[in-house]
């Protein structure tokens, strides 16, 4: 299991990671959402707001609302995403990573990752 603090570092870089694509790419694909991943483990989640083609207001939440897009892992699944060692559609399809979002978000999100 992941430390908490790992996870924290690794939301912070991976929301880096989305501000290197292009933004034109970007604003294309990511349509105003709001956005929950849940570490199961860690019994934590981070919220943000998909807005303009940006990730905005990333923190740490509660979760109470239904988000428009929920990713739900344990924390190794994150970080070996993150490294490489695991791809994004592998952890999906063999169940390690769940993913509540409608079909279209779906689509969009796939073509960024």
């Amino acid at each position: 299991m992941a430390s908490e603090d790992e996870c924290r570092e690794t939301v912070r870089e991976l929301v880096q990671k989305l501000q290197d694509v292009d933004h034109a790419k970007r604003k294309k694909h990511l349509p105003e959402r709001s956005l929950e991943l849940t570490l199961l483990d860690l019994d934590m989640s981070f919220c943000g707001t998909l807005h303009d083609g940006e990730l905005i207001d990333v923190q740490e939440c509660e979760p109470d609302e239904k988000p428009n897009i929920r990713l739900t892992m344990d924390s190794d699944v994150l970080i070996d995403m993150h490294e490489g060692r695991l791809k994004f559609a592998h952890a999906w399809a063999t169940g390690k990573v769940h993913l509540d979002a409608g079909l279209r978000d779906l689509l969009r999100l796939r073509s960024l990752l």
